[in-house]
């Protein structure tokens, strides 16, 4: 059989171990072919093809249901149901999503874009099955990585306590998350993969057994518990978290045998109460590059698979912002030794990497737990440390409660550094940075930012780890500056809560927040050509808001439109509206943001465009709908 003529994955039910082989060898093609020509995950999917097809050989998907944790590990999963011949539109608009969406197949049974739910979800299903007297198995595949989430270990807490609730647990254990894994749990793990007993059973206890008379090439399933009871023998501490836990451990196993995964799947489905299955892969399988640099090819832009190189651009592009931030922040914390860079588990695509390697006391990577980061946060900052704390805007919703718990109602100064703020392209809904405003204006003690290019990014940073009166925010968007100069040394910090003038006009004020300040630049120079000039404002703050500047400019001009990359409900177009009402200013507001709906996977232009986001179409909008709605007729 072909991969191409799968259509549903009970398919995988009558092949052999070669025709699963074969298999395995086209998914690995094709997923290679389509992320070298248009981008996308690829390590941890290569990583797990045979854990996929092992498993699923021994499901029903037409009842039973499988949990991916994350999603970006799960490409093997949509080529084996159904979207084999749309592959290829992988994380474009309107194509194949990259992470698992309820609506786009019937086999997802979970959405997935942020780590550590698998668990919990999966828990939730099988009690649901229970309530209502059903019969299917409920499975959840999560990455060791997502391990150091909270949440993951909480679901397992609450599943060890139900000794009759069946849950299969697939641990996924690459020694991997984006980032290389950092704690306690991650050094367990690996000493168990390690072990030299293990390892020694592991490669030399099956041949042993086939020697034996009768034995000969295949082991039956009770010589294969045999093994896994000598396995445990000789390292008895192999599971014993999770069984005192309450789980049924069995492994770890190598991720990248069928005939051993698909014997064990089948084992576990057969015990009552929590499984947790512990299988060992290697992220990038398949593809020598990947699994030399397993951090570089976690995902990748469209590349060469020869060579493993992306395109050379064909002019060079200005620096991105989380370049300025990391290079920014080694200069700041090589004079200050009481700054601290804080990751949860992405040093590289926040630019922390950069301290890492030139400053490796000043840097801490917490794993992916931004619950815990932040709160670390809040004991370094009680202990006079200046914590810079990068997550990503969708991740850091993750860490809503301490935001407000631990550092803003103890009023501590922790600088909160919001990369991906904004519209961030192919990863969709769930990696979309849209709420950051919303969620942090309203909480007391916090001051909140955004740049209008690199050089005041760089001015922003200075301002964020000098304040001390309280917990300040800065957002910034993904992908390249706008070019502008960067400062070298000699950084003033910025007066908090005061914006700028960019530029003069009477018949329309234009007040941009953050990325959004070049765009309504831009949309003022087109509505020139049409006679309407514009006042620009560089807000620079969305709180506290320069309302002293932007309120008798609101009065003077009549018309005031807010432009921001960020949702409307609660942001910052509804700051200005609720500070010139309070400064009893009765203007006509135009608002122009991401409306009340969620933002699926496109590129960054696609969706500006979309959205309504574009110089021209912003200055069409105003000039059309909002000025000439407005002008008086005498």
């Amino acid at each position: 059989m072909h991969l191409s003529e799968l259509t549903h994955p009970n398919q995988l039910r009558g092949l052999s171990v070669h025709q699963l082989q074969q298999i395995a060898r086209q998914i690995r093609e094709k997923h290679l072919q389509t992320v070298a020509a248009s981008g996308g995950h690829l390590g941890p999917g290569l990583g797990v093809v045979e854990l996929t097809l092992g498993l699923y050989h021994t499901l029903d998907l037409d009842r039973d249901k499988v949990i991916w944790d994350v999603g970006h590990q799960a490409y093997p999963h949509k080529l084996i149901t159904g979207r084999y011949h749309r592959f290829h539109t992988l994380r474009q608009k309107d194509g194949v999503a990259g992470y698992l969406k309820r609506c786009e197949s019937k086999f997802d049974h979970f959405g997935a874009g942020h780590a550590s739910t698998s668990i919990s979800a999966a828990l939730g299903m099988a009690l649901a099955r229970d309530l209502k007297g059903e019969k299917f198995k409920s499975v959840a595949v999560i990455g060791d990585g997502a391990l150091t989430g909270g949440m993951a270990l909480e679901a397992i807490n609450h599943a060890g306590h139900l000794p009759k609730t069946n849950l299969l647990v697939v641990l996924n254990d690459n020694e991997m998350s984006i980032s290389p894994n950092v704690g306690a749990l991650s050094r367990y793990l690996n000493k168990m993969r390690l072990s030299p007993p293990m390892q020694f059973l592991s490669d030399n206890l099956q041949e042993q057994v086939k020697q034996l008379p009768f034995v000969g090439s295949s082991l039956s399933p009770e010589l294969g518990r045999i093994k896994e009871g000598m396995k445990r023998l000789a390292v008895p501490k192999v599971g014993a978290v999770f069984e005192e836990l309450g789980f049924t451990y069995m492994g770890p196993i190598d991720g990248h045998n069928l005939e051993e995964l698909i014997a064990t799947f089948e084992h576990a489905h057969q015990q009552v109460g929590p499984v947790l299955v512990h299988v060992s892969t290697m992220k990038g399988k398949g593809y020598a590059i990947a699994e030399q640099d397993q951090v570089g090819y976690h995902a990748q832009s469209p590349f060469n698979l020869a060579t493993g190189k992306a395109a050379p651009s064909t002019k060079p592009k200005p620096a991105s912002y989380s370049k300025v931030f990391g290079d920014t922040l080694v200069k700041l914390a090589e004079n200050n030794p009481r700054i601290v860079g804080i990751t949860a588990a992405m040093a590289t695509g926040t630019g922390l990497d950069k301290l890492q390697a030139k400053l490796p006391k000043q840097y801490m990577d917490v794993g992916i737990a931004e619950q815990h980061a932040v709160t670390m946060a809040a004991g370094l900052a009680c202990e006079d440390i200046r914590p810079v704390v990068a997550i990503y805007s969708t991740f850091l919703q993750r860490g809503y409660d301490q935001i407000i718990h631990d550092v803003c109602i103890q009023n501590l100064p922790v600088f909160f550094c919001i990369d991906r703020a904004g519209i961030v392209g192919a990863d969709g809904p769930t990696h979309q940075g849209m709420y950051d405003i919303a969620y942090l204006r309203c909480i007391p003690n916090m001051v909140l930012m955004a740049p209008k290019d690199e050089a005041e990014l760089q001015q922003m940073m200075v301002t964020g780890i000098n304040y001390t009166d309280g917990a300040i925010a800065m957002r910034y968007p993904r992908g390249n500056g706008h070019g502008v100069a960067l400062m070298e040394e000699g950084w003033e910090p910025l007066p908090i809560g005061e914006g700028e003038v960019l530029r003069q006009g009477d018949d329309v004020l234009l007040v941009g927040f953050g990325s959004m300040v070049y765009p309504a630049m831009q949309a003022a120079e087109i509505l020139s050509e049409h006679g309407i000039e514009a006042t620009v404002v560089n807000a620079r703050f969305a709180k506290p808001l320069d309302i002293e500047l932007i309120a008798p400019l609101a009065q003077k001009i009549g018309r005031v439109v807010t432009l921001e990359e960020g949702c409307l409900m609660g942001g910052f177009g509804s700051a200005v509206m609720e500070a010139l009402m309070d400064h009893n200013v009765v203007v006509p507001v135009m608002r122009i943001g991401i409306p009340d709906g969620l933002v699926e996977h496109a590129t960054p232009e696609q969706s500006m465009v979309t959205l309504g986001l574009t110089p021209a179409q912003i200055a069409d909008r105003i000039r059309t709908t909002f000025v000439k709605s407005t002008v008086t007729v005498s």
